[in-house]
């Protein structure tokens, strides 16, 4: 009768056992097609939970990097609209200097040029301080300060540093953040050092007071050519740095596109698999709970 006792008790066992095992893999399945993720816990597939984790990772370190280099792009486009704007008022700058050169400006035709330069000038310094869409000075290299100071008596001072800084867009990939302000405004005429700011303010000066007006604006042309000079060069870098900066947010959406296809074919859920096994783990769980019911309720079953 022991014998007996102890078959009945493992048989119950087993059965008990083999029908949690069935609920709990169809629980799994229908988790899984309930959530579109196939590992629920990394020890159903340790190799492809390690995967997955990686690829967290490179997701994580990839919208840092994307939100890098869409911020960059915009200080470069902010970068270089100022530029754009400086060239602008040196170009016409040039065109006052020109006129001011010729035999035909009277006294109050200089007078007038100066006071358009000096308009100008205060646009030229209010560019040279221009900010970044986060409130950074973008002439001001690394320093948190505006670019340029004027003092009482319109002397204009770089402020700034000449550390551009760099910002990371793609793994081993830095790009400087944009230009300095001594690089843009300030240069050599003759060996001479100078700024654009001084060259205004000087053939204001000239036109106003000066002894020989005309010669002081045909000299003031050299110096408006070199910042001219200056200003397309550094608008060439800051363009080539945007191109730059705009092939690697190309890059960068290939690549967030290739780590999710990837996560997908390691942790999302085969839908049309998932289904034919859940399906068959159901038939299976049903047929078990018969069988079980079916041999449960033999006579020896029930004599015991």
């Amino acid at each position: 009768m022991s014998f007996v006792s102890n078959s009945t008790g493992a048989f119950y066992e087993r059965s008990l056992g083999q029908l949690a095992v069935l609920r709990e893999s169809a629980e799994e399945f229908q988790t899984q097609i309930a959530t579109g993720v196939r590992i629920q816990r990394g020890s159903e597939d340790p190799v492809a939970a390690s995967r997955l984790r990686q690829l967290t990772r490179l997701e994580v370190r990839g919208e840092t990097e994307q939100e890098n280099a869409a911020r960059l792009r915009q200080d470069l486009e902010e970068t270089s609209n100022q530029i754009g704007g400086v060239v602008e008022l040196i170009q016409r700058a040039r065109e006052l200097a020109i006129q001011a050169a010729n035999d035909t400006q009277g006294e109050n035709g200089r007078a007038a040029i100066a006071d358009e330069l000096e308009q100008m000038a205060d646009e030229l310094f209010t560019r040279s301080n221009a900010i970044s869409i986060t409130g950074a000075p973008l002439f001001a290299g690394t320093a948190g300060a505006p670019a340029f100071t004027r003092a009482p008596d319109g002397t204009v001072t770089y402020a700034g540093n000449g550390q551009v800084g760099t910002v990371p867009v793609a793994p081993g990939t830095d790009i400087e953040r944009g230009i300095t302000g001594d690089a843009l405004f300030e240069f050599d005429v003759a060996g001479t050092p100078t700024s654009s700011f001084e060259v205004f303010s000087t053939l204001a000066d000239e036109l106003r007071t000066g002894t020989d007006p005309q010669a002081a604006a045909q000299t003031a042309l050299s110096g408006l050519d070199e910042a001219l000079n200056a200003a397309n060069r550094n608008q060439t870098i800051v363009g080539t740095r945007a191109a730059w900066v705009e092939a690697i947010e190309g890059d960068q959406a290939i690549r967030s596109i290739n780590i999710a296809e990837k996560r997908s074919e390691i942790g999302d859920t085969n839908l049309a698999d998932v289904i034919v096994r859940l399906q068959q783990t159901l038939t299976a769980l049903e047929a078990s709970q018969t069988t079980f019911t079916r041999v449960s309720n033999l006579t020896l079953f029930n004599a015991l």
